[in-house]
């Protein structure tokens, strides 16, 4: 296939897909297939299993996979319109009644004390996609940059096995968040914010995305796999997708 049957196959996709081709391969944001995504396709879905309470599956992170957590991830990825007024509801909802005593989000009684990065990092992500406003995030965002490891990036196993080398996995998750923090404008901690994600980058680049820093060997062949949706997995596509951008 050549690039223009490329793009035409593209094309024919869900309209989540049709919007990013347009945005990212072919110069224009067109906002009205971005608008059509809630009552189309994959978009129209996921919102069609919102409960009344305001959660996707039982509540925040249960069932995992069709959690509340995963489902806004998703909706984020599909870049569902950031004004959204139902999912706007169901995140203000969750900073409301799932804050950890460190200021990130809990999963459940196991992480009220001590939340989770990876979460944390996914949640700050579409939270500010959203425009949750800044001053809610503020406390994740502080729980984020107390989990910088002396090699520059993050581990979620500090907070239950422990570990002593940063995981790509836990660093794309929150430097996608810190990232989205500051592209919604956010000036709270920028300074830090900035000297994180240039760790984190850096941390990432010097394994050039996929390879250890010690034997140059590849980290995991998973790595090489490119999976969709990714939600908290790491591969090379999600990292120069975040480059990209970056």
């Amino acid at each position: 296939m050549d690039e223009e049957q490329i793009l035409e196959w593209l094309l024919k996709g869900d309209v989540s897909i049709q919007y990013q081709v347009y945005r990212d391969l072919l110069g224009t944001n067109r906002k009205d297939l971005q608008e059509r995504i809630a009552y189309e396709g994959w978009g129209k879905q996921f919102l069609s299993k919102r409960k009344p309470n305001g959660n996707w599956g039982d509540r925040f992170y249960q069932p995992k996979w069709i959690s509340t957590h995963y489902t806004l991830l998703d909706l984020r990825n599909l870049n569902l319109s950031p004004t959204h007024k139902l999912v706007k509801e169901s995140i203000a909802q969750v900073l409301k009644t799932s804050k950890a005593e460190d200021g990130g989000i809990q999963l459940g009684p196991s992480t009220s004390h001590h939340s989770d990065v990876c979460v944390n990092g996914m949640f700050l992500n579409y939270a500010s996609y959203f425009n949750t406003p800044e001053k809610e995030l503020q406390s994740i965002v502080d729980s984020l940059l107390n989990e910088i490891m002396p090699d520059g990036g993050f581990n979620c196993r500090t907070t239950r096995s422990g570990a002593s080398h940063s995981s790509l996995h836990s660093t794309i998750s929150v430097l996608e968040g810190l990232w989205e923090f500051q592209k919604a404008g956010f000036t709270y901690k920028k300074d830090d914010i900035s000297t994180a994600i240039k760790s984190a980058e850096e941390f990432m680049l010097i394994h050039r995305l996929f390879l250890s820093d010690r034997t140059g060997k590849i980290i995991r062949k998973d790595f090489l796999k490119l999976a969709h949706p990714s939600r908290w997995k790491y591969d090379i596509l999600r990292a120069l997708d975040y480059f990209q951008k970056a």
